[in-house]
């Protein structure tokens, strides 16, 4: 067992949830359900506690930048795939998961008339109160034509967006020590007076053989694949399209990869330490693409394409969408597909029922598709 080096008070309201959570559980807690608390516990997890988390530096008061926030030209380039998507699906409609401060969806709204889709509704599905009113205030302009859900319903037509939605899905963590496999767990130490790892012998495995016997930590993503599967059983006509950072499974299993992808965002600053400062950062792990998009598979969803940020905005007409724009802009906006920035690390995948899935080609996929890669 080996305690965290922060110690967070008594006074911590996320860290109170989440010992109750231990103590309930009979002493150990799953990553997962510690991932799910620190974020989403009600009025005290990261994105529950109404702080500002999306923004474009640690002097807005925000802990990290998505690249709506950083740039009003990813909204309106991402305007036209789902334009086109809209016209070929027969669909009028668009959901967005994880709004956030509704910045992208303010960016889509301005852009689509312009396309043809001036008569397209927005829905949006949000767990987070405080980011809902958020969203409310911001995109008060468009009344009548904007929705918002508390959970998704039974039955949905239309465009399905995500950006940096799956990858702050709760994950497990398993840990190889020793040639053997083991869940990562959390415990409170009670002589540290702090959170701590603890380990136990699992059956889980990644979904791939990892070569090798050195120690090996990693993550495997149910939840964000039960996610996808529920989502292609509700969407009768559309399409969906997930942007997140992330890597197809041979990559992301790689076997010098031997720490994981998780990941935490305070102030624009990284850290590898989800136990400290508890429900006062955020907690990720990169997308296995590979196992959302066979998730989707198995619930009947066609992959329409794979491939980085970087070459599906440019198919679909960044440096057009730039030409007018003064050179500080552009620079800013370019990050999105320079590959020592957003444009490598970030993926495009896009996905459809049969009935939808044939007769077109995604703008964001006509050049350097991936999926073969997958």
């Amino acid at each position: 067992m080996q305690p965290s080096d922060g110690r967070p008070g008594e006074s911590c309201p996320a860290l109170a949830c989440v010992r109750a959570a231990v103590a309930q559980a009979g002493g150990w807690l799953p990553f997962d359900r510690f991932m799910a608390l620190a974020l989403y516990a009600p009025q005290v997890g990261y994105y529950a506690s109404g702080a500002r988390v999306f923004g474009q530096g640690p002097q807005d008061g925000s802990d990290f930048v998505t690249a709506a926030e950083l740039t009003p030209f990813f909204g309106a380039t991402l305007a036209r795939q789902v334009a086109q998507a809209l016209m070929a699906t027969g669909t009028a409609a668009v959901w967005e998961f994880g709004a956030g401060n509704g910045t992208l969806a303010e960016q889509l709204l301005q852009a689509l008339p312009q396309l043809g889709c001036g008569d397209v509704h927005y829905h949006i599905i949000e767990v987070s109160a405080a980011l809902r009113a958020r969203q409310q205030q911001r995109l008060r302009p468009w009344g009548a034509r904007v929705h918002w859900h508390e959970r998704w319903p039974e039955r949905l037509d239309g465009v399905v967006l995500g950006n940096e939605v799956l990858d702050a899905m709760p994950v497990q963590l398993l840990h190889r020590r020793g040639g053997v496999w083991y869940e990562r767990g959390v415990v409170w130490d009670e002589a540290a007076q702090a959170l701590a790892w603890c380990d136990r012998p699992t059956a889980l495995r990644p979904p791939c053989a990892i070569d090798g016997e050195h120690d090996y930590l990693t993550e495997i993503h149910p939840q964000a694949e039960a996610f996808v599967r529920t989502l292609a059983q509700r969407l009768r006509r559309g399409a969906v399209l997930w942007l997140d950072y992330g890597f197809p499974e041979h990559e992301y299993y790689h076997p010098q990869r031997a720490q994981g992808t998780l990941m935490c965002h305070r102030a624009h600053r990284a850290d590898d330490d989800p136990l400290r400062e508890v429900g006062a950062k955020d907690i990720t792990a990169h997308v296995n693409f590979t196992g959302i998009a066979l998730a989707a598979q198995e619930a009947g969803l066609e992959v329409l394409g794979y491939t980085s940020q970087g070459r599906f905005l440019l198919n679909t007409g960044l440096l057009d969408v730039l030409q007018q724009a003064p050179l500080p802009q552009r620079a800013m906006a370019l990050k999105l597909v320079h590959e020592h920035e957003m444009g490598e690390l970030f993926k495009a995948l896009m996905l459809a029922p049969p009935a939808c899935a044939t007769g077109w080609v995604p703008l964001g996929f006509a050049q350097g598709d991936r999926t073969h890669t997958l």
